[in-house]
This record gives structure tokens, C-alpha cells and sequence, in this order.
């Protein structure tokens, strides 16, 4: 069977809806505020809401690189740690250079994609990756 153009579905169709659950898990686990959500993602309020209510959303490429970020820290942190402790570092105090003895959090609510990327990037050294 031939597909028009409006049966193909992309990737961002197919990975936009796994995305907006798996945000929503890993945000409940971390016990994030709205407004934390809402930063995070770079979108207003409406938006989230709308894409948590729809089976089928359909995420922009950046928001898309945001969720993969947000996956890879969670990843990371629960290889690192004990689950309990691994869910709830972004809330602690830290040492680390990047972090200048703030939580984790503060760095990742900047709204720059670049932090994530930070965060992501430093517990992969941690692991050794």
C-alpha cells in the first residue's frame, strides 16, 4: 500500500507521544513543580497540558532533545545511585564545579538546552563514559 503524505508519519510523530509519558513519569519521580516542568521543556503552560491530554502529540525537534536529556540524567543517575537517592540529587546541594554548591536543579532551570546537556555530560563522566 502507497502512503500519501498525510498517512507518513516521522519520527517525531512516533517518539513525540513515548516522550510526553516518559517526561511525565520521570517528573512525578522527581517531584518537580509545574512552573520546574514547564522550565524545563522551554513551553508555556497550555502547550504541556495540551500535549498531556492528546494520544498523539507532536513535540518540536528541541523539546524532543530536552526529554532526551531529562531520560539520559535519569538514566544516569540510577546507574550512579540507589534508586531513593538517585530521585532525589537534583535537590541537593553540590560540590561539583558546574554546580558551585547549588542543587543540580538550579542548573538545570536555567532554560538553556546547553545546561541539560551539562548535566547530562557530567554524569556521564561519572560513569566513565
Amino acid at each position: 500500500m502507497i502512503q500519501t503524505v498525510h498517512e507518513k508519519r516521522t519520527d517525531t510523530d512516533v517518539l513525540s507521544g513515548p516522550a510526553v509519558r516518559a517526561f511525565k513519569d520521570i517528573a512525578d519521580r522527581w517531584k518537580l513543580t509545574e512552573a520546574d516542568r514547564l522550565r524545563l521543556l522551554a513551553v508555556p503552560r497550555s502547550t504541556y497540558f495540551k500535549w498531556l491530554k492528546d494520544p498523539r502529540p507532536r513535540l518540536p525537534p528541541d523539546v524532543l532533545d530536552r526529554v532526551s536529556y531529562v531520560l539520559g540524567i535519569f538514566k544516569a543517575l540510577h546507574i550512579l545511585l540507589p534508586p531513593d537517592a538517585a530521585d532525589q540529587w537534583l535537590h541537593r546541594p553540590n560540590r561539583a564545579p558546574l554546580f558551585g554548591g547549588e542543587p543540580a536543579l538550579k542548573r538545570l532551570l536555567s532554560g538553556h538546552l546547553v545546561d541539560l546537556y551539562r548535566v547530562r555530560q557530567y554524569l556521564d563522566d561519572q560513569r566513565g563514559q
